[in-house]
């Protein structure tokens, strides 16, 4: 039985990945740029495509950065009783 042959990755021209993101076709370039996005100028000529799978990983990324933002405004506004408990020691 021979293995199932791997799927071609599938890209998207940046206009797309921002349409999906609601964000400007510059911000895609940046992100493909600082790598949180995997791209590759492909064709003649080159042009950006970026790959769909990354478009998750970015997602999934934002995703635990705002969870974690959360977390820290909430530890910010909480009091210290709630954060540390109560001990008889301040309770007297």
């Amino acid at each position: 039985m021979t293995p199932a042959p791997t799927p071609a990755p599938q890209f998207l021209a940046p206009a797309q990945v921002a349409e999906l993101l609601s964000i400007d076709v510059a911000e895609v370039i940046g992100l493909i740029h600082e790598g949180r996005l995997r791209g590759a100028q492909l064709g003649s000529p080159a042009r950006w495509r970026v790959e769909e799978a990354s478009i998750e990983g970015y997602l999934a990324e934002q995703s635990e950065e705002a969870r974690r933002m959360a977390l820290w405004r909430q530890s910010q506004t909480a009091s210290f009783p709630e954060v540390w408990g109560t001990s008889a020691a301040h309770t007297r």
